[in-house]
């Protein structure tokens, strides 16, 4: 696991959180940090551990080992007043199908002893105003997951844990959910924890990311220090010759690929007179280029060779 960097004072801090399964370990050692402000990415394959991590956040799992702080309090000795201050949507949101969106969130403000003014305002959030009339069982599934963030942003809670919230969405949908997350924190100083299986949608929304895979987390960070280096690619009529003379001029060649030349990345200026020794030794240059990774197949990658250690233990 690479270095843990929270953007501010961490909100979640789990240390050793552990899960085991008749005699199978879901989540294994997991030490997570979340940082207050921020919406934070926990990314993994389906059955990597996250909704089971999740559950344990919540009270809603019992671990096997390890702790869970949050707001700076042990969450099995303080559930009465931290759970409070916590929203979610685990999994698919339940609702009663004949009853309007305002009169199921109606349930779950009395149940969270909440004024009936709080209701409008996150009908409004989620863009569901101008609905309250309609039965909840002739909503589209993506007003539904609407309506499941609604009821978690309910009481204004200062930390939401949303899983999978984009999941069977189709892409306006997902669109409007991502926007809607995304806008959160700004709007209400709240911090997000998030998850899905997709990096695509979490590189869209998170700046810190989380990647889980067969319980254990493997990394923990800022987004951005996932990117890859990349290698430098130059295209040249005689890569041979021109490997040679890029190598005297002290180059660094690090691969003779048809007729491509593989190099580190290095500055603007210096490929400037990388490009400026070639055309001094008369040979033809047709393309240089930074070619880097995909951050989706890096996170491919990181799972796929983790998953390979797995199974040969």
């Amino acid at each position: 696991m690479q270095g843990i960097k929270p953007q501010g004072t961490p909100i979640i801090r789990t240390s050793g959180l552990t899960k085991i399964y008749r005699g199978v370990p879901v989540v294994e050692g997991v030490d997570l940090q979340v940082g207050a402000g921020e919406i934070f990415g926990f990314l993994g394959p389906n059955g990597a551990g996250k909704s089971t991590t999740m559950k344990m956040l919540l009270g809603l799992a019992r671990p096997t080992s390890g702790t869970v702080e949050i707001f700076d309090q042990s969450l099995g000795s303080n559930q009465k007043s931290i759970l409070p201050r916590i929203g979610s949507l685990i999994e698919s949101p339940s609702f009663y199908g004949h009853l309007t969106g305002p009169e199921n969130l109606d349930l779950v403000r009395r149940i969270k002893h909440l004024p009936a003014s709080s209701v409008p305002p996150v009908l409004a959030t989620v863009g569901l105003s101008g609905q309250e009339k309609k039965q909840v069982k002739n909503y589209s599934l993506g007003m539904k997951q609407r309506l499941g963030l609604a009821m978690a942003l309910l009481g204004e809670p200062d930390l939401l844990i949303l899983d999978e919230p984009t999941n069977g969405l189709d892409p306006a949908g997902i669109h409007e959910m991502r926007e809607l997350i995304g806008g959160l924190p700004e709007r209400f100083g709240m911090t997000v924890l998030v998850s899905s299986h997709l990096l695509s949608e979490i590189e869209q929304m998170a700046s810190t990311l989380g990647i889980i895979d067969h319980g254990r987390l493997l990394y923990q960070g800022p987004l951005f220090e996932l990117e890859d280096a990349g290698r430098l690619v130059v295209t040249v009529s005689d890569p041979l010759g021109a490997a040679g003379v890029l190598r005297q001029a002290g180059w660094q060649i690090q691969q003779v690929s048809g007729n491509e030349l593989i190099l580190p990345v290095y500055a603007d200026e210096h490929i400037a007179g990388l490009v400026s020794t070639l055309v001094s030794s008369a040979a033809q240059v047709f393309r240089v280029e930074v070619r880097r990774r995909p951050l989706e197949q890096v996170f491919l990658d990181m799972t796929s060779q983790h998953a390979q250690a797995v199974s040969a233990e």
